[in-house]
Order: C-alpha cells, then structure tokens, then sequence
C-alpha cells in the first residue's frame, strides 16, 4: 500500500540533512543566543562605568582564586573588561551571520561556562548580585554554554551564513 504523502523537503550538505523544520528550530536557535551575546557585548560596550569587578567578587566556584587573581591587578581587570565585552560583540554577530560560527560557537560556549564555573547555583552559596530565579546546580547559564556547543555540532551556517559563500571566494576559475 502506497501512502500519499510526499517527502518532507530536506535541505542537504555534504552528508547532513535537515529537514525545512529542523533547520528553522537550528537557526532560530542560533539566533537567539547570537542577539542575547551580542546585546550583553553591547550593554557592557556603550556602559562606560560597566567592569566585571562586581560579577568576579561574587565568585565562589572552582575559579575564585582566578577571579581574586585578575582582581589584584587593575591592569588586567581593564583587559578583562575589555576583551570580555568586545569578545560577547564579537561571538554574537558571528554566531547572527554565521562567519566563523563554530569557533565562535565553540568559545563562546567556554566563555560563557568560565561565568558559570565562577559564579555556579550550588548549595551554600549566597551571592548579592540578583539571581534570574531559584536554581540549583542547572541555571540559564549552563544552559546557553550547553546549546552553544551543540549548535557546533550543526553547521547551519554553510547552509545560511557567510561562511557559505567563503570556499568560493577561493575557488580558483578553470
């Protein structure tokens, strides 16, 4: 018996299949974690009196002798600073365009699990900054740093990104 309905159209990359929905899912995905790192960039960019002494003084994971550490030295907290918030601009516009995506993807997914290790939702913990709920151990952090590095493993961007038009902008003509 012949069934009557057609094939879902699938969008193909070398060996990798999407179907029309889970590539939609993967780029709508993609783009939300893109615009919520970049607007963070941004807020922190144009903030002229933003610094992450606030973030690091709370630290009370595995990384507070690290955050202590770029404490003690105002040098490298303005280098942190720096390269904290120009790193979020940087990740999320590569992450909306899809240009470099998987090594953004893949350090923004360590960037952002570097703010969950510093300032992780363990018992015994207290911290002064406001929380965005009731967590324990699993927070919207960990989260992200997760989806992140699994949208690595989905290279949507050579199916809609500018990494797609990069390989022939090298290709020589024959």
């Amino acid at each position: 018996m012949r069934s009557n309905r057609r094939p879902k159209k699938c969008f193909t990359m070398r060996r990798i299949q999407y179907r029309k929905s889970q590539l939609i899912f993967l780029l709508t995905l993609r783009f939300a974690i893109g615009w919520h790192v970049l607007y963070e960039g941004i807020s922190k960019v144009i903030n002229p009196q933003w610094t992450s002494a606030d973030f690091l003084h709370e630290s009370r994971g595995i990384l507070a002798g690290f955050s202590e550490w770029i404490l003690s030295n105002p040098n490298l907290l303005a280098t942190v600073d720096l390269l904290n918030a120009w790193g979020l601009v940087l990740i999320g516009l590569a992450l909306i365009f899809g240009f470099l995506f998987r090594p953004a993807a893949i350090i923004g997914s360590i960037l952002i699990f570097i703010y969950y290790l510093s300032v992780p939702p363990l018992v015994g913990y207290e911290y002064t900054l406001p929380s965005d709920g009731s967590n324990l151990i699993i927070n919207r952090t960990l989260i992200e740093a997760i989806a992140l590095f699994g949208l690595a493993l989905f290279p949507t961007n050579r199916i809609f990104g500018l990494d797609y038009f990069i390989p022939s902008l090298f290709k020589r003509k024959t």
